[in-house]
């Protein structure tokens, strides 16, 4: 209930510019050096997460990599042929030892992140100045990630598995089974070849 000296909350309207005042923002914004200098970080984080990485890391013939996957420490990472990596993936070796180990015709969706280290958090304080924990991540040969799939360290996944979209896998998933949720869990398996012949007309 509103008081007396209080007003209902009004429903509140996006403000609309004027063209004046448009082209008096776009000037603004071409002369403001900022515009300039955020072009040249970008390019900088694409050759040090992207371009350089590739030419370290061992890459098997006839992968498709999308140009806005990130790598890290490329010189732990091999990839396998034929592999297709979606848009906006994160693939991280460790610092020290970590690997991540890809095998042939992988698929990896939009927004899979893969991890072969992560920070400690009991060694004080802030947790960015704590050494990290490592692990080989080793993804076997045929396996499908679903968008947004989190792989941590030490994650092992069998050949032909598939890990559902959204979900989070450590430990080991089974080779051919279907896992999904947080953590990844086997929910079913791939059976190649055992699909239904379709149904007889007539």
């Amino acid at each position: 209930m509103t008081s007396k000296n209080e007003l209902p909350d009004a429903p509140a309207h996006k403000q609309r510019l004027s063209k004046g005042s448009r082209l008096l923002r776009l000037i603004g914004a071409a002369l403001d050096p900022r515009a300039w200098i955020h072009p040249i970080r970008l390019i900088n984080y694409y050759n040090y997460t992207h371009v350089i990485p590739r030419r370290i890391m061992k890459i098997g013939p006839g992968c498709r990599i999308s140009p806005n996957v990130s790598f890290q420490n490329a010189e732990r990472i091999e990839i396998g042929a034929r592999v297709g990596i979606g848009a906006h993936c994160y693939i991280w070796g460790g610092p020290g030892r970590g690997r991540v180990v890809i095998g042939e015709d992988t698929l990896f969706g939009p927004d899979v992140l893969v991890t072969a280290a992560g920070y400690r958090y009991n060694d004080g304080a802030p947790v960015t100045k704590q050494a990290s924990d490592e692990a080989d991540v080793i993804i076997g040969r045929d396996v499908w990630l679903g968008a947004r799939v989190i792989v941590l360290p030490g994650a092992v996944i069998g050949d032909g598995a598939i890990i559902g979209a959204g979900s989070l896998v450590r430990g080991a998933i089974p080779a051919m089974a279907v896992a999904v949720g947080t953590p990844a869990r086997v929910v079913g398996a791939r059976r190649i070849g055992e699909s239904k012949p379709p149904a007889a007309e007539g």
